[in-house]
């Protein structure tokens, strides 16, 4: 049932991509011949108007295809009044923008519903502390509820981290204890340790962990919700980017690349958890959607933005040769990383 939910979730987020495409086309009045979900042997086709709407046996991907557009041969034009061609380079901006930001506007109205069904919170509760740290020698005990760091109010436990990084002083910590207020001071230690991309990296700490059982389940009123959507989607986005900056760098090694049976490995197992864990999820994989096909790689939309670009400056199309090279570059790269992917996922299942 999982998987089965994994597959359905990533039909959703590629439907919900393509669709974006397919309505700033209409608005510029392209014609739309295709609309797929999926890949290979058409299961099911209907005729709707001049476009053909189909799901395909491999549910793994979608694609459009614009009445003068063929990302397999972009030699092929047409100079028909409704075709994609003859449009002006902003106009196609416009409409390959479109499905990224159509995965960007999905993630953001998935983290405006979790705001409303409700953001799970740890309190800011401990619920272990380490012998050998600076919170243990300055006399933080299991159960304390830590109020104030630095006269800062403490409400839950990520206030805590962001709390003691900032400052580069003593902490003086106020914490609720049987129901009276302790002050504390503690001498934060300089510690190396892993980073989310497994880089190591400096960090301030005083050995800590919270009590998981004690949580807070909060729900945002709508003004609070859409800057708690705003700031999830942005923050989702630069964690992907960087993660890819890292990822080219080669300071993440190629070896976490995952592909679609991770995608759906995972999805399966928050779809598990609960719904509040998959919208989350959804949220973070259609982000994710979203910037890969702003990369400017000649077969994804960001490749195909670059080539308008230089039309709008030149005011001359790209060489079709050259374009038609690049768009195999393209391609080869983008089944390079597919296979990539797939191989570490394998790795990974079968050691």
């Amino acid at each position: 049932m999982g998987i089965f939910t994994a597959l359905l979730i990533l039909s959703f987020l590629i439907f919900f991509h393509e669709l974006g495409h397919f309505l700033a086309a209409r608005f510029f009045g392209v014609q739309v011949d295709v609309f797929s979900i999926g890949f290979g042997k058409k299961l099911l086709t209907k005729q709707i108007g001049k476009t053909q709407w189909s799901l395909s046996m491999i549910p793994l991907g979608g694609y459009i295809k614009m009445k003068g557009q063929d990302d397999t041969d972009p030699s092929f034009v047409s100079y028909d009044e409704d075709s994609y061609n003859i449009k002006k380079p902003w106009q196609r901006i416009i409409i390959l923008l479109a499905g990224p930001f159509a995965n960007f506007l999905l993630a953001f109205l998935l983290y405006l519903s979790i705001s409303f069904i409700g953001v799970p919170k740890l309190l800011a509760t401990v619920g272990d502390v380490n012998t050998t740290q600076p919170a243990y020698q300055a006399g933080v005990q299991v159960g304390d509820k830590i109020v104030q760091i630095n006269g800062e109010k403490i409400l839950y436990w990520e206030d805590i981290g962001e709390s003691i990084q900032k400052s580069s002083l003593d902490l003086k910590l106020t914490v609720l204890r049987k129901n009276e207020y302790v002050d504390l001071t503690i001498t934060p230690k300089l510690q190396q340790v892993q980073n989310r991309f497994n880089e190591t990296i400096e960090r301030r700490i005083i050995g800590i962990k919270p009590n998981m059982n004690n949580t807070r389940i909060l729900h945002y009123n709508l003004e609070d919700g859409l800057n708690y959507a705003y700031t999830q989607t942005q923050n989702a986005s630069m964690l992907i980017v960087k993660g890819l900056q890292k990822l080219l760098s080669g300071l993440v090694p190629v070896e976490q690349l995952g592909g679609v049976v991770s995608i759906v490995d995972v999805t399966a197992k928050a779809s598990s958890v609960g719904i509040t864990a998959l919208l989350f999820f959804t949220a973070l994989i259609s982000v994710n959607l979203g910037v890969l096909n702003l990369l400017p790689i000649p077969a994804l939309d960001g490749g195909h933005i670059v080539f308008n670009l230089y039309e709008m400056i030149t005011k001359r199309k790209p060489n079709e040769e050259i374009m038609y090279k690049l768009t195999l570059i393209g391609w080869a790269i983008l089944l390079s990383v597919m296979l990539l992917g797939l191989y570490n996922d394998m790795n990974k299942l079968f050691g």
